[in-house]
């Protein structure tokens, strides 16, 4: 029998903590979902545990293993794989509470339609206490941009229709780089469609020395392709005017990481980005001198 949702969980090098998603996908109450796991080129063994938990038969587990792309090469490998009607990604170091899968698919039912793209969730860390806020209203239609005037604040997980987000643009890959920002999707997404607040946690989370959440500086650094390409549609699409600014000074400062002369002629707002390059260099001196002992 098919299966509503679509667990994904990017995994490079994880082995250490991908047994919290197992046991957490174990202790579900609703067994009306998949795991698919992308393993994106680790070293470690996290095949043979993958396969071992496959071989023990309790969930469905699909697996694949593909040269490191970095987490947004891994999420266009899983929208590529998907094929139930909902999704969410859960990363390596994370797990779902009891009752999570229950609650999507509840809610779905009840609430969902063709008019919204999928549902908006609430994060919390391990000791189940929640980051940042809940929605002002549950069960309303909202966008990306607009959360915080619904009290959305912090952190939030993403289920989405299938059908629609493997439909959009896939993330692009950059030679030599291993980060584009998944909210590129997620923006491009909202100018067609909202989601729907649901006030409950769908996921609980940690982060890690290792994660890149806590590297943002030295990913600047290391992917200034992608930023770039990510601060170029955000100073399309960005509700305020504010935010597009504060996009095209990211672009500034991406755009010298890159020795790229071109920049301005590049931009698309080439107006907005020539008024952005006195601070996008003082942002690039500040990430050189955040990242001199990174390099």
């Amino acid at each position: 029998m098919a299966k509503t949702l679509t667990i994904f969980t990017p995994a490079y090098n994880r082995a250490y903590t991908l047994h919290l998603g197992y046991e957490a996908l174990l202790r579900q109450t609703s067994k009306d979902f998949e795991w698919l796991i992308i393993d994106d080129g680790s070293s470690d063994n996290t095949r043979e545990l993958v396969e071992s938990w496959i071989a023990e038969n309790k969930i469905p587990i699909r697996y694949h293993y593909q040269e490191n792309q970095g987490m947004h090469g891994a999420h266009n490998t899983a929208y590529r794989l998907i094929n139930t009607e909902l999704n969410t990604c859960i990363d390596s170091d994370d797990y779902m509470p009891d009752d999570a899968v229950e609650k999507i698919i509840a809610f779905w039912r009840k609430y969902g339609s063709k008019q919204v793209a999928g549902i908006v969730g609430l994060d919390a860390d391990f000791d189940g206490k929640l980051i940042g806020t809940p929605f002002k209203e549950n069960n309303v239609p909202i966008r990306l941009s607009h959360f915080y005037n619904q009290g959305g604040k912090g952190d939030k997980k993403y289920v989405y229709r299938s059908d629609i987000i493997c439909n959009y643009p896939e993330y692009p890959i950059f030679q030599g780089e291993k980060y584009v920002s998944l909210g590129y999707k997620y923006e491009l997404i909202e100018q067609d469609y909202p989601v729907l607040a649901m006030n409950e946690v769908l996921v609980n989370v940690e982060y890690r020395p290792d994660g890149s959440s806590l590297n943002m500086y030295r990913q600047y650094i290391k992917n200034p392709q992608g930023f770039a390409f990510i601060r170029k549609s955000s100073m399309q699409l960005a509700p305020t005017a504010k935010r597009r600014f504060m996009e095209a000074i990211h672009y500034v400062s991406s755009s010298l990481i890159l020795k790229n002369k071109r920049f301005l002629q590049e931009s698309p707002r080439k107006l907005l980005t020539l008024c952005a390059i006195p601070f996008g260099i003082a942002w690039y001196l500040y990430i050189q001198y955040k990242t001199r002992n990174l390099q």
